[in-house]
């Protein structure tokens, strides 16, 4: 974070100073609510949460270096007290985004958010000092958070923005007010919660109403909800996108063998071409999406390429691909899953597979509301007409549901097969598995997935380094 005293912290919150010798010392290291996370010249962050509570370790964080804590009570060591923490921390990332002098670039989207945000992350730190959003810590606690993290060296800041309902976003705008807005897409993630994907369009908006007239809105061309969003911003629209009138595009695309995507990526400075080191066609759109931002901060065409061709993953279980020495390949998709994701990584397993084996073990795709008995058996007829060999579903209600609208596809019989949990699934694969198979593994987080690609590799410990793709 910038360098602020503990007095100009409590100002900025509305805080008390309790036991703080010296109110002009100053936070030099970052802002944190993990007590593991501390440096030297730290503020810890004291959140209640269902199992464990921040004020419980203050005396342990100060004495590992920790200039005071930001806590709802008295905590016996330097403290700066407020009536909310999650407000306190909104208001200091307030604060700390008007002091910056980083361009501020915000996105959000129903899939696809982590994965072009790593794309951008990754092209605009050729070009200057870039901060991000770690992983997908994208709502009102972790995103102020990100914000603090930044330096006097920062000249980007890219923040993921998530929602759960109307207004949110409007919230985390307010928090950090953005120069250019991202919108990726509208699907169905999170259906169940907004009531409607014209619900949804409603809540991604959002972020393109807060934008200056001297910003700009960087929006989806192929996404119908999305390019209407154009009449809710007094900034300039930038179109991205396969369509003929986006602004920025891509032509010739194509997978190679592996599965990986290339194209010619067409800007108003010109063309060049780009071969992605992730995985499936999907990722197309995000590398556009980030090309797009790119070139409206001024990178060429040739900078854009190079950086997305050179771009990995920098998040984890998002189509993680690891091959084990046996030759069997390992797809961990298991941070996450909505029924366009899953299409996706479906897709790119197919693409992946061809001439080999391909098991798709799948499970519950979460808070899909009245949608989830035919989004689940949609998927499952999907593996069936992209030649899945095997379709494992994993979990309860909606693992059934899936394998039910694989074998109604296809009667697909042994080609189909539920299964409890997931350690029955890697009992399944274990006895099954041969070389040069490919694994796809996706659920929602909830799910638990991951534990099924861990045990795998586990299985072929010493396997070769993975290359990465992310949604």
């Amino acid at each position: 974070m910038i360098a602020l005293s503990l007095a100009e912290i409590a100002t900025v919150v509305g805080g008390q100073t309790y036991d703080i010798p010296d109110p002009a010392v100053q936070v030099t290291g970052p802002v944190v609510r993990d007590s593991r996370e501390v440096e030297p010249g730290s503020l810890f962050v004291a959140f209640v949460g269902e199992r464990v509570d921040g004020h419980d370790y203050a005396a342990d964080v100060v004495a590992a270096g920790a200039v005071a804590v930001l806590a709802a009570r008295p905590v016996g060591v330097p403290a700066i007290v407020v009536d909310d923490v999650q407000a306190a921390i909104g208001a200091l990332a307030r604060h700390v985004v008007r002091r910056l002098g980083a361009t501020l670039v915000a996105l959000t989207g129903s899939v696809g958010k982590t994965s072009s945000k790593d794309l951008l992350a990754q092209v605009l730190r050729r070009k200057a000092p870039t901060v991000f959003t770690p992983g997908s810590l994208n709502n009102e606690i972790g995103l102020p958070l990100t914000a603090l993290s930044a330096t006097d060296e920062t000249r980007f800041l890219v923040l993921e923005m998530g929602a759960r309902g109307i207004g949110h976003i409007r919230y985390l705008t307010e928090l950090t007010p953005p120069k250019i807005g991202l919108v990726l897409n509208v699907g169905t993630a999170h259906i169940g919660e907004f009531g409607g994907r014209e619900q949804i369009a409603i809540a991604k908006g959002e972020l393109v109403e807060s934008l200056p007239a001297d910003g700009a809105a960087v929006l989806n061309a192929d996404d119908p909800l999305v390019r209407a969003m154009a009449s809710r911003t007094k900034a300039r629209v930038l179109l991205f996108g396969e369509a003929d009138d986006a602004d920025v595009r891509a032509e010739n695309v194509r997978l190679t063998e592996n599965g990986q995507p290339a194209f010619t990526l067409h800007t108003p400075s010109g063309c060049s071409d780009v071969t992605l080191r992730l995985y499936g066609e999907h990722h197309v759109s995000n590398a556009l999406a980030a090309a797009a931002v790119a070139h409206e901060l001024g990178m060429s065409v040739d900078e854009i390429a190079l950086a997305l061709s050179e771009a990995g993953t920098l998040s984890r279980w998002r189509m993680e691909v690891t091959e084990r020495p046996d030759g069997v390949t390992v797809v961990n998709d298991a941070y996450n899953a909505n029924p366009e994701s899953m299409r996706a990584a479906l897709r790119a397993l197919a693409a992946m597979g061809k001439g080999r084996r391909t098991w798709a073990v799948l499970g519950q795709m979460a808070e899909l509301g009245d949608e989830g008995l035919a989004e689940h058996d949609a998927v499952g007829r999907l593996a069936v007409r992209l030649n899945v060999s095997k379709l494992v579903a994993v979990g309860g209600r909606e693992a059934s549901w899936l394998q039910l609208g694989a074998y109604n596809e296809g009667s697909w019989g042994e080609e189909s097969v539920h299964v409890s949990d997931a350690q029955a699934a890697v009992d399944l694969l274990r006895s099954e598995l041969r070389p040069g198979d490919v694994v796809l593994v996706k659920a929602s987080r909830s799910v638990g997935l991951e534990k099924v690609a861990t045990a795998l590799l586990d299985d072929g410990a010493g396997s070769s380094e993975g290359q990465v793709s992310g949604r």
